[in-house]
C-alpha cells in the first residue's frame, strides 16, 4: 500500500512536548497525516499516544515552542468543541457512552448539545443513528439502552457515533478490540471508503496485523519520543513490536504434554439454553487450556457457570475429581476457582478505590486482627507480597487504580485473585486493551503461575494468543466445543481459517 502524497495534510505537529507534574509525556516530538491517509499511531501504554492525541483535539495545550497545523491552518488555544467544528473526531478506548441513555440517543448525541434548551426531534434522532450503523453494515436495536448491550455492540456504537457529522479526521482508538474478525473485516473496508474520500483516519490498535493491513504508514513512539515513521508495505508484525518496545519476543509454541496430570476441572455435558449447549471439556493441574471462537459463541456464558454466577440447565462438573454444585461466585471462591473477567474497567476494578484496596478486596476476613478489625498489616504484607511477585509498576499503594496503565492494571486483577489462592483460573480475554510489551508480561505470569501447578483457562478471540501461550486449544462457535487442538500438530494459519471461516 502507497503512503499518501498531499499538499497540505490533514494535521501537522512539530517540536510537541507536554509535562504532566514533572513527567515528560512527550519530547520534542513530530506528527503529520495525509488527508486521505489512514496512519497508525504505535506505541505501548504510556508512551503518549493518548497524550498526543488529546493535544490535537484541544483537550491538552502543549508547551510552549510547538507548531500545530490542522488543514494548513495554523492553531493555537484550541478548545475541544472548536477541534470538532473543524472536524476532528475521536472514538476513545473506554468508548465514552451514557449508558442508561439508548442506541439512537448516544449514536446522535453530539445534535443534542448545543447553547440554547431546543425541542429534541426523535424521529431526527433514529434517522441519523440508523444511517451510521447502515454505513457499518450492523442492525441494532435503536431504542435500546446502552448499557443492556454486550462490549462488541457497545463498541459499534461508539464508532457509530464518530461517524455522524462531517469529520475530516478521525482518531480511532483500539476500535475492532472487542469486535470479531467479520466485524473487524466490516470496519475496515468502512475506514478504507472514509479513505478514499478524502478523510484521514488516525488508527491505533494492539492488533498490529491489522494495522499493517489497513494503514500506509506508521508513526512510533516510545517513552514520548519519535521513534520513526515507516511505510507498512515492507513492515511485519514482528518488526513493529521491536520498534515499539525495543526487544524482541519469543513467538514460540509452548505446548505440553500434561495427559498423565491429574485432572482438575472436568465438565460433563454442561447446557444453559440459549447460551451453550452440550459442553465436556477437562483440565488438568498445571495445564492451560485455551477457548477460543468468535465473540458471541458462549465463551463468556459458559466461564460465568463455571464461576458460580449462573446455572446450567443440565450436565455436571466437578474439581479436583469431587462434584460441584455452584449457586454464586462466593460458592466458586470457597471451592478454589477464580475469574478475571473480560470487562476490567467495570467488572474487574473498583476504578475510583486504591491499588491496595483492589488488591485486597477478596480476602478481607482473612486479613483481619484478632480483635476482629482490619490489620493495616497484614494488608501491608499482602499487597507487597503481589506488587512484587508480579512486578506491578505503581508509585504508591494508596494511588487510585485508575492511575496505572492497562497492563498494570491487569496484574493488579490477577493479583486480586491470586490472594484468594484459587486451584483454577479462569481468564476471560486477559490483555483487552493491554499493549504488546504488557501482554508478553502477562503471558510470562500465566505461565509461570500454570509451572506451579495452577490449572487455568485461557479465553480469547484472538487466535495467536491461545496458539502461543496454551497446551491446548478448543474451538468454541454456536455455543459448542467443535474443535480440539494441539500447537504445533496444527499451523497458526490453518486455526485461524477454521475459527474465522
Amino acid at each position: 500500500m502507497e503512503a499518501a502524497t498531499v499538499a497540505v495534510p490533514a494535521v501537522r505537529l512539530r517540536h510537541v512536548s507536554k509535562v504532566f507534574g514533572g513527567v515528560r509525556a512527550l519530547d520534542d516530538l513530530d506528527f503529520e497525516v495525509g488527508q486521505g491517509e489512514v496512519h497508525c499511531l504505535a506505541g505501548e501504554n504510556g508512551c503518549g499516544k493518548s497524550t498526543l492525541i488529546k493535544i490535537v483535539t484541544g483537550v491538552h495545550t502543549p508547551e510552549p515552542g510547538a507548531e500545530i497545523e490542522l488543514f494548513g491552518e495554523s492553531v493555537q488555544g484550541m478548545t475541544p468543541l472548536e477541534a470538532r467544528a473543524r472536524g476532528i473526531a475521536v472514538i476513545w478506548q473506554d468508548l465514552a457512552l451514557f449508558p442508561e441513555m439508548s442506541v439512537a440517543e448516544n449514536i446522535a448525541f453530539d445534535t443534542l448539545v448545543g447553547a440554547r434548551p431546543r425541542r429534541v426531534s426523535h424521529a431526527r434522532l433514529r434517522t441519523l443513528a440508523q444511517e451510521a450503523l447502515a454505513s457499518l453494515g450492523i442492525s441494532i436495536e435503536l431504542d435500546e439502552p446502552v448499557s443492556t448491550l454486550p462490549i462488541a455492540k457497545r463498541q459499534i456504537v461508539a464508532i457509530a457515533r464518530a461517524l455522524v457529522g462531517d469529520a475530516r479526521l478521525i482518531f480511532m482508538d483500539e476500535p475492532t478490540s472487542s469486535l470479531t474478525q467479520t466485524e473487524t473485516d466490516r470496519l475496515l473496508e468502512i475506514v478504507r471508503r472514509l479513505s478514499a474520500t478524502g478523510v484521514a483516519i488516525v488508527f491505533v490498535s494492539h492488533r498490529l496485523a491489522e494495522v499493517i493491513d489497513v494503514a500506509s504508514r506508521v508513526t512510533v513512539v516510545r517513552d514520548g519520543r519519535l521513534v520513526g515513521v515507516h511505510d507498512t508495505a515492507d513492515m511485519t508484525t514482528s518488526r513493529l513490536t521491536e520498534l515499539m518496545t525495543g526487544q524482541n519476543f519469543d513467538q514460540s509454541i509452548r505446548s505440553r504434554d500434561l495427559s498423565t496430570a491429574t485432572v482438575m476441572l472436568e465438565v460433563t455435558r454442561l447446557t444453559r439454553k440459549g447460551e451453550y449447549e452440550d459442553v465436556t471439556l477437562r483440565i488438568r493441574r498445571g495445564e492451560v487450556l485455551g477457548l477460543t471462537g468468535l465473540i458471541g459463541a458462549g465463551r463468556t456464558e459458559l466461564a460465568h457457570t463455571l464461576f458460580g454466577m449462573t446455572r446450567a440447565d443440565s450436565g455436571g462438573m466437578s474439581l479436583d475429581g469431587k462434584p460441584v454444585e455452584l449457586d454464586s461466585n462466593r460458592d466458586a471462591m470457597r471451592v478454589g476457582i477464580a475469574y478475571v473477567s473480560e470487562d476490567r474497567l467495570s467488572l474487574g476494578l473498583i476504578q475510583q478505590q486504591s491499588i491496595a484496596d483492589n488488591i485486597v478486596l477478596p480476602v478481607l476476613p482473612r486479613l483481619s486482627s484478632p480483635s476482629g478489625l482490619l490489620s493495616r498489616r497484614r494488608i501491608g504484607d499482602t499487597v507487597a507480597r503481589w506488587v512484587r511477585e508480579l512486578s506491578i509498576r505503581i508509585g504508591r499503594p494508596e494511588h487510585a487504580v485508575s492511575t496505572l496503565s492497562g497492563g498494570n492494571q491487569q496484574r493488579v486483577v490477577l493479583s486480586k485473585w491470586l490472594t484468594t489462592e484459587p486451584r483454577l483460573l479462569i481468564l476471560d480475554c486477559p490483555t483487552v486493551g493491554v499493549d504488546v510489551g504488557a501482554r508478553a508480561g502477562v503471558f510470562d505470569i500465566v505461565q509461570r503461575l500454570a509451572d506451579q501447578g495452577l490449572a487455568i483457562l485461557l479465553i480469547s478471540d484472538e487466535v495467536s494468543e491461545v496458539y502461543f501461550n496454551a497446551d491446548r486449544v478448543l474451538h468454541m462457535a454456536g455455543g459448542r466445543i467443535v474443535g480440539d487442538y494441539l500447537p504445533g500438530e496444527i499451523t497458526l494459519e490453518s486455526l485461524e481459517s477454521r475459527i474465522y471461516a
